[in-house]
């Protein structure tokens, strides 16, 4: 069973995924909260698989709250899923190198809801190739200066090269496709690299490849 903590301020919102998640055999909703604080308490005592997290809440805003629960070593196990208006929010570049595990739009099909619940707790990328492409090119767009690469030292040569394609947006699928592997190959090679980085899901890789500068501004193709 996958329990979730909703963090809305909106309460009709909240009743709106309660609705859609516990109609799901796999699925349970175990807490609420209106404000980023009341959020961080019921994610502490509760524990939940995952966090759907609004940007926007009083008392503490949905980003402080990301970043408290992602720096908390006992709620490693914790994935957040920001909630936004839209998909160029100025603030979901920051949740993501907050620690969230990826972002979805308010007005998202409730399928595709289901599935990113699902994929994120599975340890699978939540964003879409096109998606995390709109999301480096924002991060490409901010970046200073690279940090020293000496972090990768750990890394294979294949590793790093893996890192790197998920860097410039390549799903699982398309790597293989690169390299010539199979799809479970590439997928070893993405969770190899995320272990030994300490990287929570596969958006920090995307943010680690760019902090090393094993990858730069304007390799996106």
């Amino acid at each position: 069973m996958i329990r979730v903590v909703l963090a809305d301020d909106q309460m009709l919102v909240r009743a709106g995924f309660r609705a859609l998640l516990d109609a799901q055999a796999d699925i349970e909703v175990v807490g609420e909260a209106a404000d980023g604080r009341e959020a961080l308490h019921v994610v502490r005592e509760l524990r939940p698989d995952a966090v759907l997290m609004d940007i926007r809440m009083p008392l503490m805003d949905g980003l402080a709250a990301t970043r408290d629960i992602t720096g908390d070593a006992a709620l490693a196990d914790v994935k957040v899923v920001v909630l936004t208006t839209f998909e160029l929010d100025e603030y979901v570049f920051e949740a993501i190198r907050s620690g969230a595990s990826g972002f979805l739009v308010k007005d998202t099909e409730p399928a595709e809801l289901l599935r990113a619940v699902r994929a994120v707790v599975a340890g699978d990328a939540l964003l879409s190739p096109g998606v995390t492409r709109r999301l480096i090119a924002e991060f490409a767009a901010r970046s200073k200066e690279p940090a020293a690469a000496g972090a990768l030292d750990g890394l294979t040569d294949r590793e790093r090269e893996v890192m790197a394609l998920v860097g410039i947006g390549l799903s699982n699928e398309e790597i293989a496709r690169r390299l010539v592997v199979s799809p479970l190959t590439a997928k070893t090679h993405v969770s190899r690299a995320m272990v030994k980085l300490g990287a929570r899901d596969r958006a920090q890789l995307v943010v680690l490849a760019y902090e090393s500068g094993l990858v730069r501004p304007g390799w996106l193709g």
